[in-house]
């Protein structure tokens, strides 16, 4: 074990970063204009805060909950601003866009709880949204919360969903990332001493990462799959966190719940936000597109 995976040297750090590192949005998509309010949330872990993107036609559209990424220890909704901005125009939905709990000062399960949580509170049929028609997706560290958020659906009856997007997520804690190979070597964005920090900081009990909520991935996870939510799962070629989206897309289409497996050409991680590249956002507005088109079926 490195250094870096002991707790109190990973809290440190991960503290550090959280306070060096201010995720800001590359591809902006500046034409699309929404409204939009924010609300407070009323989870077992504390109120969260949510911004609500409304669609032209907001009465009783379908609802889709957005969880930002961060490696859990970083990050804030606005970061995903512009995404949420292209779902409510170009699929019709609702976008509520909401903050959790950070590590190291809140850990697992708290964070996935509270998407939960905030699952529930977008399903009642109180809202002025149909909570009847209802999506969770998340990119990153919020597409591991955005899988774990559908598990704890499956177990404990509800609410329905009708599609889970899991956009480069991670999904196998229990293996290092320095174990998980990029074709970009050194280059690839996830650096092995990113993940140390971040799935300690989240999970300090290497044992504990074998929880089906943190690692669906993981080879040595048997529960019964049928009936969770169906999944489109977006991953990256470079990205070292592909094989394990590909294994957890296997697992998902052997119980009938695999919409489609999407791996995106010639990008890395966090591609749609973090990249320079010259086409990054024509890769990004082309993978909004295939993500939005389905929500739109799912909800139709």
């Amino acid at each position: 074990m490195s250094l870096l995976s002991t707790p109190l040297i990973a809290d440190a750090l991960a503290r550090l970063f959280a306070r060096a590192v201010t995720p800001r949005p590359r591809v902006r998509l500046p034409e699309i204009a929404v409204p939009t309010t924010t609300v407070g949330i009323p989870t077992r872990h504390g109120d969260v805060e949510a911004t609500i993107y409304r669609p032209a036609t907001a009465i009783g559209a379908p609802v889709y909950v957005n969880v930002h990424g961060g490696g859990f220890v970083v990050g804030h909704r606005e970061q995903d601003d512009p995404w949420c901005r292209y779902l409510a125009d170009r699929a019709g939905v609702t976008v509520v866009n909401v903050d959790y709990v950070l590590a190291p000062h809140r850990r697992f399960p708290a964070p996935v709880e509270q998407v939960h949580d905030v699952l529930r509170w977008a399903a009642d049929d109180g809202r002025d949204w149909d909570g009847a028609r209802l999506c969770v997706g998340g990119q990153s560290a919020g597409g591991n919360l955005a899988a774990g958020a559908a598990r704890l659906a499956l177990r404990s009856g509800g609410p329905a969903i009708a599609l889970q997007v899991v956009h480069y997520a991670p999904l196998d804690l229990v293996t290092a990332t320095a174990d998980k190979p990029s074709p970009l070597g050194d280059g690839a964005v996830m650096k092995p001493w990113m993940g140390a920090i971040f799935d300690t900081a989240y999970v300090p009990n290497p044992a504990r990462r074998r929880d089906p909520l943190v690692s669906p991935a993981w080879s040595g996870d048997a529960e019964d799959l049928s009936g969770i939510a169906p999944a489109l799962i977006v991953t990256a070629e470079y990205d070292r966190l592909r094989d394990e989206a590909r294994r957890y897309a296997e697992r998902l289409d052997a119980v009938g719940a695999l919409v489609e497996y999407l791996e995106v050409p010639g990008v890395d991680h966090g591609y749609n936000i973090m990249s320079d590249a010259p086409d990054a956002e024509t890769v990004t507005r082309d993978v909004y597109a295939r993500i939005a088109a389905h929500v739109t079926r799912a909800t139709a």
